[in-house]
């Protein structure tokens, strides 16, 4: 698995980012070089912030931890994303051809603790429907404010396209901008 070690705002070196990879080295044996995983590690004031990106077969799973301790934050950041994988087992399981390492995972982790009970079907429980108006980003964040929503659909007038602007944890704004 190839992995990609940042720092914003704290220098990496050399030594932390081998007993990072030693601590990713569980993924590597199930999903190979099919997949990428990218840390990222900041400092949030005394803690350290760890987020790793797992990419594979066109499938993505994030986990975030923090701790004062980069490599504490590091395997409680693996943990969670461990945990996703197990509570997603049953529907992994379902589709055993289209995540086959994932299945492989679970199956060679001797039946660990995490044997779920077959969870409900998630179902979709509302729909809606609205017209996209044109708009600059300024505009959909101010509409995103009004409405005290946590994100916003629109169509940028830009660009043409269909965006989503959303808030962030540390209180700023994202833009997700679709290639298609």
């Amino acid at each position: 698995m190839k992995i990609t070690t940042q720092g914003n705002g704290i220098r990496i070196g050399t030594r932390l980012e081998e007993k990072i990879a030693a601590k990713m080295s569980k993924f590597d044996k199930y999903f190979g070089d099919e997949g990428s995983l990218n840390v990222r590690i900041r400092p949030e004031g005394p803690e350290m912030i760890v987020e790793i990106t797992m990419k594979f077969a066109g499938k993505i799973l994030r986990a975030e931890a923090s701790d004062e301790d980069i490599l504490t934050a590091v395997d409680r950041t693996v943990d969670k994303l461990e945990s996703q994988i197990r509570r997603q087992k049953t529907k992994f399981l379902k589709k055993k051809k289209e995540y086959p390492e994932i299945v492989n995972y679970l199956e060679d982790d001797g039946g660990a603790d995490f044997d779920l009970v077959d969870e409900k079907e998630e179902k979709i429980t509302k729909r809606k429907q609205f017209a996209l108006r044109p708009m600059t980003s300024e505009d959909a964040i101010l509409q995103l404010e009004m409405l005290g929503h946590d994100f916003f659909v629109y169509l940028d007038s830009d660009t043409n396209s269909v965006c989503v602007v959303y808030k962030r944890y540390d209180g700023g704004y994202g833009l997700l901008e679709p290639e298609y």
